[in-house]
């Protein structure tokens, strides 16, 4: 393959995984086809079966899409001065998505969620792959922080994340995510 055929194949292949990851998000698992991810991405529906074969691997590649936003977000975190700062600005990230958490709910949460009703087939374990690379990231913080119980707190800050993601959607109201993220930013300055 020539490199301008593997770099049109690798464009090609992002861009399924990119709509992949919309795409679910939005629809959910049930009711998106491949034919709308091949929509989305701009590729004919056969093309889509050369990179990926079942719409489990579309999955795959979506949760892949989404640890890699998280990935990109806590490294642009890791960034700030302190570790109450990257907290606070994971928590402000968090209610900057506030419409579209009200509108689809957590891309992640959503999609592990969806995967655990399914037959097992790994995709439950990919999502919590996810879930854990965020509390991992998270007991981090709160260690450098010196708080008794890390994990616990990172539990209780993720927990909170969903809780407010999963009400926002639940009432279409993105205000709960403002709100929500307000006492979780109180919360980090009372540690």
């Amino acid at each position: 393959m020539t490199d301008s055929r593997a770099a049109t194949a690798a464009a090609k292949r992002r861009r399924l995984t990119a709509a992949a990851a919309t795409v679910l998000h939005q629809k959910g698992v049930e009711r998106t086809s491949i034919a709308d991810i091949a929509q989305a991405a701009g590729v004919p529906v056969g093309n889509v079966y050369y990179y990926f074969k079942t719409k489990d691997d579309l999955v795959e590649a979506a949760l892949t899409e989404h640890t890699a936003t998280l990935d990109a977000l806590t490294a642009e975190l890791d960034r700030l001065p302190d570790p109450r700062a990257r907290l606070q600005g994971l928590v402000a990230a968090w209610v900057a998505q506030r419409d579209t958490a009200a509108r689809y709910g957590c891309p992640i949460g959503t999609l592990a969620a969806e995967v655990d009703k399914r037959d097992p087939g790994g995709l439950d374990e990919s999502a919590a792959r996810a879930v854990r690379r965020l509390l991992g990231w998270a007991a981090e913080q709160f260690r450098e922080l010196g708080t008794e119980d890390p994990d616990g707190h990172a539990l209780t800050l993720v927990a909170g994340y969903q809780g407010m993601s999963l009400l926002a959607n639940a009432l279409r109201e993105p205000g709960v995510m403002a709100r929500e993220g307000d006492r979780l930013l109180a919360w980090l300055d009372s540690l």
